[in-house]
């Protein structure tokens, strides 16, 4: 493992790759123990005088060169840990290079591994290079022609890149298959896979009308649980015809799952590997979470193949080019899907629904990280390992930034920069400024006089906007001036400069509506048209409108649909609040009143100096009785509205952070309302069992909303009256016939005081589903985050045969879930010290899911000195070890520094 500093990679230094690579041939000689892999390139240089060929490699066993047929000698050449440096004088030439790797003793998971019995490839973002020596950047793009060579028992499936030329079988019981793709792409797109799979397949007729195979690859024995992956994975292909007009372009798509992997999925062209917790369900197995996420990865990693794929990213520093839009284009999709086929009353509804699941990630994630150490814009400036930089800013922000243009444009106007930007750059590795002038030359024909030039910064500025607003009635002229302010403080690294950053305005939509002292909707001039919502482009630091025709003092419906990523700053009185989160006509302002209404109360419980504006119980009470009790809107909607801000949400608004007194102003909250409401959540509870019980299970987003708020209920009703109510949770639990019921019954069982019972329900649970991976990751987590659960639980439970710190998945359901989300148990001392031992321990077998649980306390200066204390020590442990990651070492220091 590296002991050097690493250096620092600048944007400004991109300089073009000195050599083209026209054409790769990859022969493996697959075994996991020792694969030896041949790369023929077809090289030539683009400028006239010669320059050295530096090529990236690590942990490879280097056996040949040969540059047009000759033999190197090891004068010829540099080698290091690092780089292969060749001196070429021809302006073109073939070099073939021979190396052995080891895919056995690859616990980074990067590169070529083994998983079970079977061998993977993850190459994005700089995997490709633990392969084969090879420019292992994204703006040199090949066409690859891949050789697998294996042991046809224990390998019968060799899969690859683009289309299956041919299969052959050899001698001493190997066979070959030889993969063929027909575009260019760069390195890190490479994949392959090999081992003896189920799968599933379809045979679908594209809109260009070409014949096309779908197919779904997983272990053996799993077959029964790829059926959703697969209409997904159809759905997808259909959307992105139908809403952007991108058909697929190869013969077929493949899909593989991997028990072990890094991330949720990558994007590899035409054979997408997959973690299989996003490809395997049933309902048994799945709860109707699972089932929307398994949907929208298939759906990002498909719609990759186009905003990623066909147009990728020139450098690293662009990633949110291709990861901003695909995940705004799996948003849109997600939506859509959940709209598909409802009366447009619901179908407004479960798209409110998306907004809010996606706004909450949003805020839990990424607000943090844009006030903390690691605060960088989508497009950042500098890194020292890419892979600290695959974050919520560049994926979530990023989507948000994209949304901003489709609001700006609207959806014809977004379509027709997406055709633009197509047009310009399909085959090409471009950045984030190319996407934005596609876009802005479409603007600027529909708005003259304008152009973007100001939403650009929104690609170089870090930190989460504010925005304040301020209203004056003017009861005589019946009008309403409404002056929004913005500001943006300096954050990460910018604190450090003398003077202090002063950033320039953003280009911010703005979305608001106006309502009347009883609730009812305001229109607002807008042109020669009146409207109920209306899009204020907020581009300076201060900008006032005044609109007429308002008779009364109205109430603000503030940042609707959340027009923008940004933080509203407005003193709503709370009857204000109540009376939006009533009547707001706007479902996702609506849904923020009401969790307004209960951070107030809840932070007011934590800290006097902030209980000015508390509300009274009695009116949170109130307002969720009047939530509860609207048949208007939707179980799903119901079940996001009538929870409570969670702790993360609240821990980052309370200043200083104390997580015991969130967390025990929280639980009272809980118990307060479900005493309060207890009627009301007993015939929530009743009426949707009822409704359940007559249906078969689906997945769908009526049944979805139906179990969740049923689930809320049970635990309102538990957590108001245990003695009363745990006995309901344990008959839910034994008499589920899905994943969804059993988890909603088991999580509230887990969170109270009945050792006894707790104890049984997970003895059951695990005896139920011991042999099977992705559930016992469930049976980890569920324990993790218990409420009785500490450092001497975990470690218990680290010492369980089915734990393993080398599956990612399993070390995410233990470790970073207790870590991350059980605020009780990991904040203390113990907590501290456990939480540093374990990111050392994981650094030296993964150091990238190491730096993903190092980041667990980046904000930790906002605690209370009582804790803040104990993480210092604890990040001071880390940095000291001797033989610390890179990945791990940038996210410690930058933590400890700024």
């Amino acid at each position: 493992m590296r002991t050097d500093t690493a250096p620092t990679i600048y944007r400004h230094d991109y300089q073009p790759y000195a050599y083209r690579v026209k054409s790769t041939q990859l022969c493996f000689e697959l075994d996991e123990n020792a694969t030896t892999v041949v790369s023929t390139l077809d090289i030539e240089r683009t400028g006239t005088s010669p320059v050295p060929l530096i090529l990236n490699g690590e942990h490879l066993e280097l056996i040949n060169i040969e540059v047009n047929g000759s033999p190197l000698s090891e004068n010829d050449y540099q080698l290091d840990t690092e780089t292969l440096t060749l001196f070429p004088e021809s302006t073109s030439f073939s070099l073939q290079i021979t190396n052995r790797c080891k895919p056995i003793d690859n616990s980074s998971l990067m590169g070529l591994y083994v998983s079970g019995k079977s061998l993977f490839t993850q190459c994005e973002a700089e995997g490709f290079r633990r392969i084969t020596w090879f420019p292992d950047r994204p703006d040199v793009m090949s066409r690859f022609t891949v050789t697998l060579r294996a042991d046809a028992k224990r390998y019968p499936m060799l899969l690859s890149n683009g289309n299956l030329i041919s299969q052959t079988d050899l001698a001493n019981g190997r066979h070959e298959a030889v993969w063929e793709d027909p575009h260019r792409k760069p390195c890190y797109l490479f994949a392959l896979v090999a081992g003896d799979f189920d799968c599933r397949e379809t045979h679908i007729k594209t809109a260009e009308g070409r014949e096309a195979l779908l197919q779904v690859y997983c272990d053996r024995g799993d077959l029964g649980k790829t059926e959703w992956a697969l209409q997904c994975l159809a759905r997808s292909v259909r959307w992105d015809e139908q809403r952007f007009g991108l058909p697929l372009d190869l013969d077929r798509f493949m899909i593989v799952a991997a028990r072990d992997f890094n991330m949720g999925a990558m994007e590899n062209k035409g054979l997408n590997v997959f973690n299989s917790a996003y490809v395997l369900a049933d309902p048994d197995t799945a709860t109707d979470a699972s089932y929307e996420a398994i949907e929208s990865v298939i759906g990002h990693e498909y719609f990759h193949n186009w905003t990623g794929n066909r147009v990728t990213c020139r450098d690293w520093f662009q990633l949110s080019l291709k990861e901003g839009l695909t995940v705004f284009r799996d948003q849109e999709f997600s939506a859509d899907m959940m709209a598909a086929s409802l009366p447009e009353k619901e179908a407004v509804s479960a798209r409110a629904v998306k907004r809010i699941d996606d706004v909450v990630a949003l805020r839990t994630a990424q607000f943090p990280e844009d006030a903390g150490p690691m605060a960088h814009p989508i497009r950042p400036e500098s890194y020292q390992e890419i892979g600290n930089f695959y974050t919520a800013t560049v994926y979530e922000k990023g989507a948000e930034v994209i949304r901003m243009q489709h609001t700006l444009l609207g959806e014809e106007g977004f379509q027709a920069g997406m055709q633009t930007y197509f047009r310009r750059h399909d085959g090409q590795a471009v950045t984030c400024d190319d996407f934005v002038d596609a876009m802005d030359t479409v603007y600027r024909a529909r708005n003259p006089g304008k152009d973007m030039s100001v939403f650009r910064r929104w690609y170089s500025q870090a930190g989460t906007p504010r925005v304040n607003v301020s209203i004056n009635h003017d009861t005589a002229n019946q009008s309403c001036s409404i002056t929004l302010s913005q500001r943006c403080e300096p954050v990460g690294v910018e604190k450090r400069q003398n003077p202090p950053v002063e950033k320039p305005p953003l280009h911010i939509p703005f979305a608001l509506g106006l309502l009347s002292p009883d609730g009812r909707p305001i229109p607002l001039q807008n042109g020669s048209n009146t409207t109920d919502t209306l899009v204020l482009d907020l581009t300076e630091h201060t900008q006032s409108w005044t609109f007429k025709n308002v008779p009364g003092q109205p109430v603000p419906s503030l940042l609707r649909h959340f027009s923008a990523p940004v933080i509203v700053e407005y003193d709503y009185r709370n009857d204000e609040l109540a009376l939006l989160a009533r009547f707001d006509t706007d479902p996702f302002a609506r849904w923020e009143a009401g969790q307004e209404l209960a951070t107030r109360y809840l932070l007011a419980q934590v800290s006097e100096n902030i209980a000015d504006n508390a509300p009274e119980l009695a009116l949170l009470v109130e307002t969720w009785q009047t939530l509860a009790s609207d048949d208007t809107l939707s179980a799903a909607y119901l079940a996001r509205a009538l929870a409570l801000p969670s702790e993360r949400i609240l821990l980052e608004k309370c200043k200083p952070a104390d997580p015991q007194a969130i967390i025990t102003a929280r639980n009272a909250l809980r118990a307060e309302l479900g005493v309060a409401l207890h009627d009301i959540w007993q015939s929530h509870y009743q009426n949707l069992s009822d409704t359940l019980d007559k249906s078969r299970y689906a997945p769908d987003p009526v049944q979805a909303g139906q179990r969740a708020l049923r689930n809320c209920a049970l635990s309102y009703l538990v957590t108001g009256q245990p003695q009363k109510y745990l006995d309901l949770a344990v008959q839910q639990y034994e008499g589920a016939t899905n994943m969804t019921e059993r988890m909603g019954s088991l999580s509230t069982i887990v969170h109270q005081d009945s050792v006894q019972t707790i104890q049984k329900a997970l003895a059951s649970f695990y005896a139920r589903y011991e042999n099977n991976p992705l559930v016992i990751d469930r049976w980890f987590a569920l324990q993790a985050t218990a409420a009785s659960t500490d450092v001497d639980t975990v470690r218990s439970l680290m010492s369980h045969p089915a734990f393993t710190m080398r599956n990612p998945n399993r070390a995410r359901a233990l470790l970073f879930q207790f870590c991350l989300n059980n605020l009780k148990g990991v904040h203390s001392q113990a907590g501290y010290a456990f939480w540093a031992e374990q990111v050392l321990a994981l650094d030296a077998i993964n150091p990238e899911i190491a730096a993903r649980l190092a980041r667990a306390f980046d904000n930790w200066r906002r605690f209370a000195p009582a804790y803040r204390d104990g993480i210092e020590t604890a990040l001071k442990q880390i940095q000291a070890h001797p033989t610390l990651s890179r990945n791990v070492s940038e996210i410690i220091n930058k933590a400890l520094e700024l």
